[in-house]
């Protein structure tokens, strides 16, 4: 019996409007991904990975074709209905952290819990600070962390939802070599320990090399789509 995939992406393609007239950044992209898969998504500057990565985790809507995430048609749900997809399957992680300066490392991890009116789970956020080595710092403030720490800190909070998939954006791009080394040991372990499935974009070859796959991208299209035996 096949297994449903947790993303599934068909001619997806995103045009915005300008001055000089339409501008295609995706083109037919197709793709997908079983769960506990792992996939890195790579390519110069300006070859759609950020795009292709909003779309398929709902933050943006795709002029054509479709995604299907966790099961779901998303591509033409209302901003509502794609936040409670979101907020119940997927995880986030991006290169500038996004954390909110005027609460804790604690109170960070919380914040997807507290959008879900829920508030029983403090326990388990500070067992996930612990397990990204933050377990000291639980009360500290994003301005007395270092970038590593806050990027540790962003990782708790992606994972307290419990997420069916796991989307980086850069997630090592402001860390230096020692600290990203880190984080991507943090990625790699809590996505075996808990089945999620990881899309990562990088301009890191050898990062991107880690996963079970590459999808390289070319002025918005599919240059290549290789299995890395990972």
């Amino acid at each position: 019996m096949s297994v449903q995939p947790i993303l599934k992406v068909e001619r997806l393609t995103k045009t915005y409007a300008t001055a000089a007239g339409a501008l295609t950044v995706l083109r037919d992209v197709s793709f997908a991904l079983e769960p506990a898969a792992t996939c890195a998504i790579v390519g110069p500057s300006g070859s759609g990975k950020t795009t292709l990565l909003g779309l398929c985790a709902g933050l943006d809507q795709p002029s054509s074709g479709s995604v299907q995430l966790a099961g779901r048609e998303i591509g033409h749900l209302n901003e509502d209905e794609r936040a409670l997809v979101r907020n119940e399957s997927v995880g986030f992680v991006f290169q500038n952290f996004q954390l909110i300066p005027t609460l804790t490392a604690l109170e960070n991890v919380l914040v997807p819990l507290e959008l879900r009116g829920d508030n029983t789970r403090e326990k388990e956020a500070a067992e996930l600070l612990a397990r990204v080595g933050l377990g000291d710092r639980l009360d500290h403030y994003p301005m007395q962390l270092s970038g590593g720490e806050q990027q540790r800190v962003a990782l708790a909070r992606a994972f307290i939802n419990r997420p069916r998939i796991l989307f980086c954006d850069e997630p090592t791009g402001n860390l230096d070599g020692d600290t990203a080394h880190a984080m991507v040991d943090l990625i790699f372990g809590l996505n075996r320990e808990r089945g999620t499935t990881l899309v990562l974009v990088t301009h890191d070859l050898d990062l991107a090399r880690q996963t079970q796959r590459v999808i390289r991208l070319r002025t918005g299209a599919v240059l290549s789509d290789e299995r890395t035996g990972t």
